[in-house]
């Protein structure tokens, strides 16, 4: 029997992971990409009675995936917070999945594991940008407002980091960050043991000083849309910059996108703070668009598709 742990490349999903591994530790396969990399289970191999853990990728997105999993005899336990469509029923599936726009999978992971590392959840909530359950999940351990801070950057850092057309745009490959993080219990541990916090630090502040020498395209009482250049910077800094733009202007969606090497547009989301509805749908109403109800993407919108991407996005979201 085999493990494979198939996670998404992100803050959420290494620490969903984390979390996981820690509590049934096992040497296991490694699946993931960059965080746009969603379809992963096209990219696992496994047999009868084999153990696959998915963590933070949508269901929606896999169902061909998981179908063929499970008929091949995998046993299967799918943990999420995205849109996953209709679930399917199978005696070899586990699921755990909850859209609810204030959860993430690193929340769902340390409730299945009865809080049992809760300052690894925190990170990962941060990660997604859900600042209030991070600081709701570790409200009882009274910490200093330094080492919320230390938490709330690693998150931020850690999210950072998936973001990129390929592997190579990356700081750190989302497995080896995995396997970085793999011998520690304690985040805090970590910040001070490895040289990945002041790495992915010095790369973040570099890549957002960029972003913020570029003007709105669109600026609007209720929505704000960006268009970044075809640079490794930009491609790196879409989805932290959306979630500081929000938090700067929680009544107001921001949509930042990404210019294509092949033309077209890499799209970003983010619903208002104070109206975390929205993201999802409006992303899915496009050939390669998903996400969740607060947070979206659309990895490949046409360039004729532009204007009928902003009419839809100030529809959604005109008061």
């Amino acid at each position: 029997m085999s493990y494979i742990d198939v996670f998404n490349g992100d803050a959420d999903g290494i620490c969903a992971l984390h979390q996981w591994r820690l509590a049934n530790p096992v040497s296991s396969t490694l699946v993931t990409g960059v965080k746009r990399d969603i379809a992963l289970l096209q990219k696992v191999q496994a047999g009868h009675g084999d153990e696959v853990v998915v963590l933070d990728i949508s269901l929606d997105k896999n169902r061909s995936g998981l179908e063929r999993l499970l008929n091949e005899g995998c046993n299967v336990n799918y943990i999420d917070h995205h849109f996953s469509g209709e679930v399917p029923v199978h005696p070899n599936l586990l699921t755990t999945i909850d859209t609810s726009a204030a959860t993430c999978s690193s929340l769902l992971v340390n409730r299945l594991l009865d809080c049992q590392y809760p300052l690894w959840a925190s990170v990962g909530a941060f990660g997604d940008n859900l600042d209030e359950s991070a600081l709701a999940v570790i409200a009882h351990l009274s910490l200093e407002e330094d080492q919320l801070e230390l938490l709330r950057n690693l998150g931020m850092y850690l999210n950072y980091n998936g973001y990129g057309a390929a592997i190579s745009d990356l700081v750190f490959p989302p497995d080896e960050l995995y396997l970085k993080l793999q011998p520690y219990n304690s985040p805090f541990d970590f910040i001070a043991s490895e040289k990945v916090f002041p790495k992915l630090q010095e790369c973040y502040l570099h890549d957002m000083l960029q972003a913020k020498g570029v003007n709105p395209a669109l600026e609007e009482p209720e929505v704000a849309l960006y268009i970044l250049p075809s640079k490794p910077w930009a491609r790196r800094v879409t989805g932290v910059y959306s979630n500081q733009l929000v938090r700067e202007h929680p009544a107001r969606a921001h949509a930042i996108l990404t210019v294509l090497d092949g033309g077209g547009y890499q799209a970003s989301v983010r619903a208002p703070l104070n109206n975390k509805v929205g993201a999802d749908d409006l992303c899915r109403e496009f050939a390669s668009g998903g996400g969740r109800k607060a947070a979206a993407g659309i990895n490949y919108l046409p360039e004729n598709d532009l204007g009928l991407f902003i009419e839809r996005f100030k529809s959604m979201y005109r008061l």
